[in-house]
């Protein structure tokens, strides 16, 4: 926790104090005669000293402002004396150390723990080496007498001392991400609650809400589900493999109108429109695509194509695609033609007589 929250822990402790001593005054100070409701007065007030001593003491074992510690030490200080000078009326009244205050922690709504004395931190802190000496003394004496074994002492290798170490440290490092954590936790849920109390909203409310939404969700789901039985029933719909059946139905009708389109594309309409965009670029293309077939041709055979006449397609049939088998038989056809329209035109030169040149008439070149 942060220091403004012992801070405020040890300013409500004050205000708790001077509650009790104004009590105490107006209490303490009349004359009673009946021992029983003395003994409830004075257990009362040593179970509320006691409860305000656990917080001083806890404040002032987190303060770091030294003043601060001063002033809660003297507070301390006085509440301890407070306790004791209690104790000692009781012990004077009953005339016992031990007391029964069943009834009283009933009434306070206390646990017997709250009764325990918890020695302050400050003081094993200050008498540190006292405490030391004190202990140490003891076991000197208690060896002396025979009624303690000193154990024997092994030394540690460096390795045992390196593992110790690292272990020790693990732990503090353990405690005090545990103890960062638990802030940051507690944190997070006073933030929670503050918001939650500023919504005026807590988390019944919200488990409510979910719980509302959820039953509604499955309440709509089932109506739906009930309707759709209905309408099955009374034939006013389709189970779902009938509807599954339907929606293929409705895929091949989606089928034929987009082959209804196609076959409107095919209209003279939409070929003239075709023309009209694409046509001088289609040309372009086909021109190209004759010229590059034509001079690969050339390279290879050594001359140009014959070029297709009119009945047989004309240009169109350049892009025909034909099998390996198809163009053999058709050079075959075509050198078969050409062998018999030679054959034809050499009977015709035998057949046709000769013609006799006129001598020509001119002067002789002299030599």
């Amino acid at each position: 926790m942060s220091q403004a929250t012992y801070v405020k822990l040890w300013a409500d402790t004050q205000r708790e104090l001077d509650i009790m001593l104004q009590r105490e005054k107006e209490e303490f100070f009349q004359p009673v005669e009946d021992r029983e409701k003395v003994m409830k007065m004075l257990a009362t007030a040593y179970i509320q000293y006691l409860e305000i001593f656990r917080k001083l003491e806890e404040a002032h074992d987190h303060l770091i402002h030294q003043q601060k510690r001063a002033a809660v030490r003297q507070v301390l200080d006085g509440v301890i004396g407070r306790i004791l000078e209690i104790k000692k009326e009781m012990v004077a009244l009953e005339k016992s150390e031990c007391h029964h205050m069943d009834d009283i922690l009933m009434d306070l709504q206390r646990v017997p723990e709250d009764i325990d004395i918890p020695i302050p931190k400050y003081f094993i802190k200050e008498n540190l080496s006292i405490l030391q000496d004190r202990e140490k003394f003891l076991d000197e004496i208690l060896l002396n007498a025979g009624l303690l074994e000193q154990e024997p002492v092994t030394a540690m290798t460096l390795e045992e001392g390196i593992k110790v170490v690292q272990v020790a440290e693990r732990a503090r490092q353990g405690r005090a991400r545990a103890a960062f954590m638990k802030r940051i936790y507690l944190e997070e849920k006073r933030q929670s609650q503050k918001e939650a109390q500023e919504m005026g909203k807590n988390p019944d409310d919200a488990a409510t809400c979910i719980q509302k939404v959820w039953r509604g969700y499955r309440q709509r789901k089932e109506t739906e589900k009930l309707r759709e039985e209905e309408m099955v029933f009374l034939g006013m719909s389709l189970p779902p493999d009938l509807e599954a059946m339907s929606s293929l139905q409705i895929g091949a009708g989606k089928a034929n109108v987009l082959q209804g389109e196609v076959q409107e594309r095919e209209e003279p309409s939409f070929r003239q429109e075709l023309r009209q965009t694409e046509g001088s670029h289609i040309k372009e293309t086909l021109q190209d695509q004759i010229s590059q077939c034509f001079i690969e041709c050339w390279h290879i055979t050594g001359r140009f194509p014959d070029y297709p006449p009119e009945n047989t397609g004309g240009s169109k049939a350049i892009f025909i695609e034909k099998h390996p088998e198809q163009v053999a038989e058709e050079l075959a056809a075509k050198r078969e033609a050409e062998k018999k329209e030679k054959e034809k035109n050499g009977k015709e030169e035998k057949e046709r007589p000769a013609v006799k040149k006129p001598p020509k008439v001119g002067k002789q070149v002299r030599q």
